[in-house]
């Protein structure tokens, strides 16, 4: 009899029929491996980042050098996790909406879908913190990262709200392990 053990199969979190390099607001959260509390601390309501926590700063706000079409917005790095925005520009906009676009010689450049700018991210984030030798281990982020598409206004400025108040709210977060 054949072996009817069939590979582990991930399961996508995206929504299938959405095109993640289409223009529009993002709303990531990657979480650390384990769950370890390894980007800084919380004190009454401020975020403290160690070294580690700086690193993955830069990387993401060097993010917009990588990806001309993209800008990242609103953000927070937390003890063992990180909320940020990001926004993909519509790449084909060159000159006046209402006149031809001009002319260049240079090539237009695809633009990335979403899982390429935040796993380049979490690659990026990562080496910068092991060629640091803060860490022994070589994982620092959990697989996959969760997304929101924000599709209204409303939805923007609660997500930014979110974000602003995560630090605030860190005792009672699921994602604090001494809660």
């Amino acid at each position: 009899m054949g072996n009817n053990f069939v590979g582990h199969q991930r399961r996508s979190m995206r929504l299938k029929e959405y095109d993640y390099s289409s223009a529009g607001a993002y709303f990531i959260t990657i979480v650390s491996y384990k769950r370890i509390n390894i980007f800084g601390s919380i004190n009454n309501g401020v975020v403290h980042l160690n070294q580690i926590g700086k690193i993955i700063e830069k990387t993401w706000l060097e993010i917009p050098s990588h990806y001309p079409n993209v800008t990242t917005d609103a953000y927070v790095i937390m003890p063992n996790h990180f909320h940020g925005i990001i926004i993909i520009h519509n790449n084909d906009v060159v000159g006046a909406r209402h006149a031809a676009p001009l002319q260049t010689n240079t090539p237009k450049r695809k633009s990335q879908p979403l899982g390429v700018i935040v796993g380049s991210f979490k690659s990026a984030a990562t080496k910068r913190v092991l060629r640091s030798g803060l860490l022994k281990h070589k994982r620092i982020w959990q697989r996959n990262y969760y997304d929101h598409i924000i599709r209204y206004e409303d939805d923007y400025y609660k997500i930014c709200e979110y974000i602003e108040f995560n630090p605030i709210n860190w005792e009672f977060d699921h994602e604090n392990p001494t809660r």
